[in-house]
């Protein structure tokens, strides 16, 4: 994106896509032709006016020390947003996988197992094995995320 201005009308900005070329002005200058028709240029051009009389508006570029803070505070975010998400997944699926460990227990004990326990066993295996892995993936996210968090703490502080 590209901003013109007029040295007559500084407060005028044009915003055209693309970098400063003579394709840029000439659609700057139709932004200006259309200011004009419409009575919202605050300045008559008596003289005429031509694309080359566009002053570029230079956008000026932060600093590389403060870019990089900026991508540290958006990667912090983008990681301590991955972990809420599995904290959320973990916790919708958590009683119904505990609920299927217990019946787990039941494997390794010396009581009857009923088939009724049996299916809901088999058919928890996936529920639990989501939940385990889901489980692992947060404890992983969990410990990158202290560093997120020390990242975003330093932006935020006074």
């Amino acid at each position: 994106m590209v901003q013109y201005t007029l040295a007559q009308s500084p407060e005028v900005i044009l915003e055209v896509p693309g970098k400063d070329s003579k394709k840029a002005r000439d659609r700057a200058m139709d932004q200006l032709v259309d200011l004009m028709d419409d009575g919202k240029l605050p300045t008559a051009l008596a003289d005429g006016f031509s694309p080359t009389q566009f002053i570029e508006v230079k956008v000026p570029e932060s600093s590389p020390d403060i870019q990089q803070h900026e991508d540290a505070v958006v990667d912090a975010v983008q990681v301590l947003s991955h972990l809420a998400t599995l904290k959320m997944k973990m916790q919708s699926s958590r009683e119904e996988a505990l609920a299927v460990r217990e019946l787990v227990d039941l494997l390794f004990s010396d009581e009857p197992i009923t088939e009724d326990q049996l299916n809901r066993l088999k058919d928890g295996f996936k529920v639990l094995k989501g939940f385990a892995q889901t489980n692992l993936k947060f404890r992983e996210a969990r410990s990158q995320a202290e560093a997120a968090r020390q990242v975003l703490n330093a932006a935020l502080a006074p």
